[in-house]
């Protein structure tokens, strides 16, 4: 018997990821639309496999928190990530937090069950274009800037490309104004600007488009 948690908020996309799931022999279907529930949905159903978008209520990076505080407990359960976007630097910290798989949502179903079959085995899945964005960003180097940046850097950046205020930024992650102050200092100085209004540039210019570079949130 496998059971799989899907952790989307979607209710088409949930849907049809069950449907999918049913076809690939899958008994027990839990879901969740949001980190907590998810979580908590963890706990409670124990599954085989995780199937998690990135998008989660708030946040493009609210599935990489799920992921990165699933594996400080479970270093073992094999999670696929089931997501729409398709920018490198997000896919490379999905995978260095722990994901096991990275599938794009423009996937036909086919790929999607052999995505799962190899995933629920513990290896390694990445579609074809996952693999070739990846490769070809390592083939560039440092030629994308944020590559350098840490979660929360890349979350305090989005927020400030976003016109946000530094109080309102600490408002939002619940942290002191002096940490969103010195945050966008180290990244000021790993992205060599000079100042806030060139942040703001490097941040519209590098963050993924999709959702909206003001729902970045890392737990």
């Amino acid at each position: 018997m496998t059971t799989a948690l899907i952790v989307d908020d979607h209710p088409i996309v949930m849907e049809a990821c069950k449907q999918l799931l049913s076809t690939a022999g899958v008994t027990a279907i839990g879901e969740a639309s949001s980190p907590v529930d998810a979580y908590r949905a963890y706990r409670t159903l124990k599954p085989d496999i995780i199937i998690s978008d990135l998008t989660i209520r708030t946040g493009i990076l609210d599935g990489i928190s799920f992921i990165r505080r699933l594996r400080l407990h479970d270093k073992v359960t094999p999670i696929l990530v089931f997501s729409m976007h398709t920018d490198p630097v997000i896919i490379s910290r999905t995978l260095e937090v722990g994901a096991t798989g990275y599938l794009w949502k423009t996937t036909c179903s086919e790929e999607f069950v052999k995505a799962f079959h190899k995933v629920r085995q513990g290896v390694r899945y990445l579609s074809h274009e996952v693999a070739s964005e990846l490769a070809f960003m390592e083939l560039r180097g440092t030629a994308n800037p944020l590559s350098t940046l840490t979660l929360r850097e890349l979350q305090t950046l989005a927020l400030i490309a976003d016109g946000r205020s530094y109080g309102l930024i600490a408002e939002e992650l619940h942290v002191s104004y002096k940490t969103v102050a010195n945050t966008a200092s180290q990244i000021k100085v790993k992205l060599g600007a000079a100042s806030l209004p060139e942040l703001m540039r490097i941040g519209i210019a590098h963050l993924p488009s999709e959702t909206g570079r003001r729902n970045i949130r890392v737990a």
